[in-house]
């Protein structure tokens, strides 16, 4: 068949009418190709698009991870601000877009790798598209020179510890103390902890984890937020560059202002709220006591803050009453994919002023939007963050006030 790309959908796919689904395309090209099952996987460019450049990275044709390094850079920036204005304007919302970020190459510093054990060795990389083939990502133009450094050391152990059957899965964080490696899809022995705490210290890794067991810590990982040094446990989420970590963190501190009395909602590590901790009291409020535990031991040894209080609650099933929320003048929300329905409606109930929101999902981010708008609160401003560079993720951070 032979047909012409309207638009791209969501995941980055060229649609066509009908609708099919054409990867790595642009809308107003002409492709050709075989159609499966309303997808043509394997397209042939008729008539290409103004806005197509040729793929920088070595490893774009055989490699999942990203999906519009054929993009130009401006292309992308208007897309991704268009899928925002789409969402919100679904509900009725206009997107005051204030600014775009988009982090450098070679930034991301937190990545979920894929190791399997070969043959002739092993292969440590992300999968191709739609597909349970494993490659060799050498060359990528998305992780930081840190990560890359050590994939021949990842190979190394999933050759050395990885089974033919199955897939080891390393997650990865590069920190100011080194890379952090946790290990999922192995099942260790005990008696194995000393090669494993020998390949730690020969290839320089800061801590292993195995499983949920940590094998060696040869210098704590520690990430620094404002005046507080925080380490974080394995696996423990953290935003993947520090670029857009930084201009997340700015956006936020735009939004709150001058405000002395801060609740933290769903607040991680203290990404967003420890670097407000030299003006304002803040309660820090998180799921998961692993991360709260890392907030406070990091405001044990920190000077020049003000007090952090630390709760932990499951803001999904049980999210902070609006009666409760008087004392504050300035909210953050930095929830999920899966958005704050139950704890935003509770904040539109509420008389704080100001509220922060930063989200990774439009979709969700423009509902919980509508439900604050429609209780008498202003979307000032938007700033659209590409923190996964050529990908489709898409993140956001905006302020509301009354």
């Amino acid at each position: 068949m032979t047909v012409t790309i309207e638009r791209l959908g969501h995941a980055g796919d060229g649609i066509a009418d009908g609708p099919i689904f054409v990867p790595r395309t642009l809308p107003g090209e002409v492709v050709n190709g075989d159609v499966i099952g309303g997808r043509m996987d394997a397209p042939r460019i008729v008539t290409p698009s103004a806005d197509r450049i040729r793929p920088k990275c070595p490893a774009y044709q055989r490699c999942g991870g990203c999906a519009l390094h054929h993009a130009a850079p401006d292309f992308v920036q208007n897309w991704k601000g268009a899928v925002v204005r789409q969402a919100l304007s679904a509900h009725g919302v206009k997107a005051p877009i204030r600014q775009f970020h988009s982090s450098p190459p070679n930034s991301r510093r937190r990545a979920k790798l894929t190791g399997r054990r070969t043959k002739k060795g092993a292969t440590v990389g992300f999968f191709a598209p739609r597909s349970d083939v494993l490659h060799d990502i050498s060359g990528c133009l998305t992780l930081s020179p840190a990560i890359t450094e050590k994939i021949p050391a990842l190979q190394a152990f999933t050759s050395d510890f990885g089974s033919r059957r199955g897939v080891l899965q390393f997650w990865v964080l590069e920190t100011a103390a080194g890379l952090d490696v946790a290990v999922d899809g192995l099942d260790a022995d005990p008696g194995q902890f000393e090669a494993f705490a020998h390949w730690a210290q020969t290839h320089q890794i800061a801590r292993l984890t195995i499983q949920d067991e940590t094998v060696v810590t040869l210098q704590m990982p520690s990430l620094r937020f404002g005046n507080v040094i925080v380490a974080p446990p394995p696996r423990g989420f953290t935003q993947a560059t520090a670029q857009a970590e930084l201009f997340l963190q700015n956006a936020v501190r735009d939004a709150v202002g001058p405000s002395t009395q801060i609740l933290d909602l769903f607040a991680g590590l203290g990404t967003l709220g420890l670097p407000l901790a030299t003006q304002a009291a803040v309660h820090a409020v998180e799921g998961d006591a692993g991360l709260l535990s890392a907030i406070d031991t990091g405001m044990r040894h920190a000077t020049g803050v003000k007090p952090v209080r630390t709760e932990k609650r499951d803001l999904f099933k049980s999210p902070i009453p609006a009666n409760e929320m008087a004392d504050y003048d300035a909210v953050i929300v930095d929830p999920p994919r899966a958005g704050a329905s139950a704890q935003v409606a509770q904040i539109a109930q509420s008389q704080v002023p100001v509220v922060a929101m930063v989200s990774c999902n439009p979709i969700t981010f423009a509902a919980d939007a509508a439900v604050l708008c429609s209780a008498g609160f202003e979307l000032d401003w938007i700033d659209v963050v590409d923190q996964f560079r050529w990908s489709t993720h898409i993140e956001v951070a905006a302020k509301f006030s009354r």
